[in-house]
């Protein structure tokens, strides 16, 4: 590894980070649209990316995104025709579907963040130690 080509890794990290907000309001519009989960439209704009929470290295980092409830109970197909505490016989034959705009890619992009951070950290950790090693190097020289 050469000190001299590698970028910054921290500021990889915070790009990465603020980027994979912006995304996932954008997969979770497309997806509230592409499988019509709208009625009033409440639910595609209630998608908010909330402020990231990151020590200045953003190695320690808090995500929050938030959409109105009702996206939850579209994305499991349940709602006011199922009564709490029924296990989904309800005598009749049940008309809504679970139309799942957000657990699959969320739960995808998650474990892509997850995949980055760990690789970009390790890659953070050799760097420290090449400037360690080059540092004593010239010291002993």
């Amino acid at each position: 590894m050469d000190l001299n080509q590698h970028s910054d890794p921290q500021s990889e990290r915070e790009k990465y980070v603020l980027a994979f907000n912006d995304t996932m309001l954008k997969i979770w519009q497309e997806q509230i649209t592409l499988l019509d989960v709208i009625d009033t439209g409440h639910l595609l704009n209630s998608v908010k990316a909330l402020p990231v929470r990151a020590d200045g290295r953003f190695v320690e980092i808090g995500l929050s995104q938030l959409f109105t409830e009702y996206g939850l109970w579209q994305d499991f197909g349940t709602g006011k025709e199922i009564p709490r505490g029924n296990h989904g016989d309800i005598g009749r034959e049940k008309k809504r579907i679970a139309k799942k705009w957000f657990s699959k890619k969320y739960y995808a992009s998650v474990m892509n963040i997850r995949d980055f951070l760990s690789e970009n950290l390790a890659e953070d950790i050799i760097l420290t130690f090449l400037i360690i090693l080059a540092i004593m190097k010239k010291r002993f020289q």
